[in-house]
Parts: C-alpha cells; structure tokens; sequence
C-alpha cells in the first residue's frame, strides 16, 4: 500500500510541476526522498538506498556527451548559415499546402539517416520550426509533426541507439526485429500521412510575406557552400558512421564556415557554442534565428540525472515485481500487449528516459513472455510499439522534453504527435482483431 500512496504522490507532482511550469528537478528529489522514506520503512539500509541513487545516476553521464553536442550543432548550425540557408530554400521550394505533412516526412528521412530524435530536432527539426513561426503555423502543431518523424527514425533505424538497445535486450536479430517493425507500422504510417496532410491542407504556410527570405539573404551568406554541415550528416549516416563522430564533424565544419563565410571570429563562434546563437538586437531576425548551445541543455542534463537516479532506487529494491504477477492472468495476445502498454507508461513516468522505460518495460514483462510462449521478436517489436513510441508522451520524460526545448515549444506539442498515438493503438486493434478470429 505504501508504495501505491508513493507512486500517486509522484505521479501528481510531476503533473503539478508542468501545470504549473515548476522545474521539474525539484519534484524529483522530493519523489526521491519519498520513495527513500518507503524503502527505508521496508528494511533497506540508507546506505544501500543511497548508492542505488547514485549508480542510477551515473548512467546519465553517458547521455550528457548527446547533450553537448546537440547543444553545439544547433547554435553552429546557425552561426554557420546552414539553419539559415535551409529556410531560405525552403520557403521558396516547399509547397505551402503540404507543409505539415513535409515537416513530418523530412524529419523521419532525417532520423532514419542519423538514427536519433535528438539530432534530428536539432538538425532539420530547427529549420522547420524556424519557417512553421515565420509563416504562421502553430508551433505545437508543426512540432507534433517533426517530433513524430523523429521518433520514426529513432525507432526503427539501423542507426538507432534505442533499437540497438532492445535488440541487444531481448537477445535479438536487429534487422529482423526492423523488418517486423515496418510490417506492424505501415497501416499507422500511413494513417499518420493522411492526417498530416489533411492539417496542412487548413493549415498552409503563409509564403506571402516574403520579409524572412529576404533579412535572412541580408543577414547571413546562403551559398550552397553552408549546406556543407548538412551534408556531412547524411553522408557519414551513409556510411554508417557513429552519430556522435557525424555531429562532431559537422560542428567542425560549421565552425570553420562561421568564421570564412559568415565573418565571425573563432572566439565568438565559441561564445555561440556554448551560450546559443544570436544576432543583434535590432535585426528583424533577432528572435526568430536564435538559441541552442551547450549550456541551454544543462537543466535538461539535471532532469536526466535525478530521474536516473529514482530508476537506480526502484531497480535495486525490485519495486514493480508485483505487476509480474497481474500479466499473469492475462489470457489473450492483445491482453498482453495493454498490459506492456500500461508497464511501458509506467516505466516512461518513472524511468524519466527512452532508454529507462525500454529497460524496466523488459525487466519487467520479459519473465511473462517467456511463460506465454511468446518468443523474443515478439517482446521486441512490442517494446517498439509501446515503450520507445509512448515515452514522448511523457511530458517530463527527456524522449519528448529534449526535442521540445530544442524545437522551443511546450509539451502542446503531444495532441498533435500523431504517428506516436496512432501506432500503439493500431496494433493493438490488429491484435485484438486476431484473438476474436481465434475465438
């Protein structure tokens, strides 16, 4: 009972922290002392407690290296002309009546390319986001799109950590596992296409006001030549080099086209790398091309490491053992499926992390896919479909929060995510169609 009272207490925390715009460290180290307090009163040593905390939360220290570089590239990105450049192209060349539909088939091209949401935000994610304000779509609405799209890549590319994680979870195939993940998304993906397309047909862009094609022509130099950075990243996706080395090399190159091309000094285009890209206040582009940098990404760093480290706590007291035992008494495919679906969005609250709620989901329901007779491709691509997809959802889990804050919205993103909505809610209906036929 104590733990449930815990878990509703968390639970309306963290709600209350993005009602009410709290920053969301701080209801996490409450919901830390919380569950410190249940555990202790179940017998732990403080000491035990403390360093699960702690081991948790060294696992964030991987995922800070993404952060600097994602904070990086946005801000050279745009200090190099490529961000620029890329509206500047685009707002010419980009069909208004399809932009939405555009936002979300770019992003997913983009993400199966470089195999990570986070890059892809950063990337092309900017230059959508930049053109959706300038010609008077919703924010939110264009994010849902290119967020969607992200997380298309982010799930089933080769280039994909989070794929390569499950895979590597579930003792599994990873191109076998992408090649049952295309076949249970095609119906989703398409669904998702139709509905984009619907809201960019009501929604165009506005391309009349041609003001931003024009200052960013005076402002910065759009040669082809800044497209270079761009370039880098999807040929070394190409060739299937490491994500982290593509980033690096492309900032390499954005630096070197900041200070050749656009003028800046070396100095400065390190002052932008580290505290975000601006232009002087009196450009009419001065807040609309502005932002990124290393330490842009530092509160999001914080949210990382003490939702880590309530995972550390909950993976050492074996906290959710309990939900083993209700699968259990599942019968049906579909009944297993809502209940990795509910695990998933409990581990994605908790876990905080993509990566978290992968781990916790198979922790958890693996033991019950083995009694069902359900083999490892099956706990894999059901893993995809709801643990790697739901946790954007979350709105204070880094796997929607890191590409939000880059793309500079709020969590009104999520009602228009809709290839993440759409997906799990298919397959489960494809499931639940199959055990009737069976019936």
């Amino acid at each position: 009972m104590d733990l449930f009272i815990g878990i509703a207490a968390a639970v309306f925390l963290l709600i209350l922290s993005v009602v009410k715009n709290i920053y969301l460290v701080y209801p996490l180290i409450l919901i830390d002392l919380i569950f410190i307090g249940i555990f202790l009163r179940r017998g732990f040593k403080l000491k035990y407690l403390l360093s699960q905390a702690f081991k948790g939360g060294k696992k964030a220290f991987v995922v800070l290296q993404i952060f600097v570089l994602i904070g990086a590239i946005t801000a050279v990105w745009m200090s190099s002309g490529t961000v620029p450049a890329i509206v500047f192209y685009g707002m010419r060349l980009l069909n208004p009546y399809i932009f939405i539909f555009s936002c979300f088939v770019l992003s997913a091209f983009v993400s199966m390319l470089i195999g990570t949401s986070f890059g892809t935000a950063s990337t092309i994610g900017i230059a959508l986001i930049i053109m959706a304000r300038s010609g008077g779509i919703s924010p939110e609405l264009a994010a849902g799109a290119i967020i969607s799209g992200a997380l298309y890549g982010d799930r089933c590319s080769p280039m994909s950590s989070s794929a390569n994680l499950v895979a590597t979870l579930t003792g599994t195939d990873l191109f076998r596992n992408i090649k049952n993940m295309f076949r249970t998304a095609w119906l989703a993906t398409f669904i998702t296409l139709g509905i984009y397309m619907i809201f960019s047909v009501f929604n165009p862009l506005n391309t009349s006001d041609s003001t931003i094609v024009f200052h960013i022509a005076k402002t910065f130099r759009t040669d082809l030549w800044v497209l270079i950075p761009a370039l880098i990243i999807i040929v070394l996706s190409f060739f299937k080099v490491n994500v982290k080395l593509s980033m690096l090399v492309s900032i390499i190159a954005g630096f070197l086209i900041s200070i050749f091309f656009q003028g800046y000094s070396f100095f400065k285009v390190l002052e932008f790398s580290i505290g975000g890209f601006f232009l002087a206040k009196d450009n009419p582009l001065y807040n609309i091309i502005s932002g990124g940098g290393i330490l842009s990404m530092l509160k999001v760093a914080l949210i990382v490491f003490f939702s880590s480290t309530l995972t550390g706590l909950f993976e050492g007291t074996d906290a959710f053992s309990f939900i083993d035992k209700y699968m259990e008494r599942v019968k049906t495919r579909s009944g297993t499926l809502f209940s990795t679906v509910i695990v998933s969005i409990v581990s994605a609250v908790f876990g905080c992390t993509q990566v978290m709620a992968i781990i916790l989901t198979e922790q958890i329901v693996k033991k019950t896919y083995k009694k069902k007779n359900l083999d490892s491709y099956e706990l894999a691509v059901d893993i995809e479909n709801t643990a790697v997809v739901l946790s954007p959802l979350i709105p204070w889990n880094i796997a929607g929060l890191v590409p939000a804050t880059t793309l500079g919205v709020t969590s009104g993103f999520i009602p228009f995510a809709f290839y993440l909505l759409v997906l799990p809610v298919v397959y489960y209906l494809k499931l639940w169609k199959k055990d009737r036929n069976i019936a």
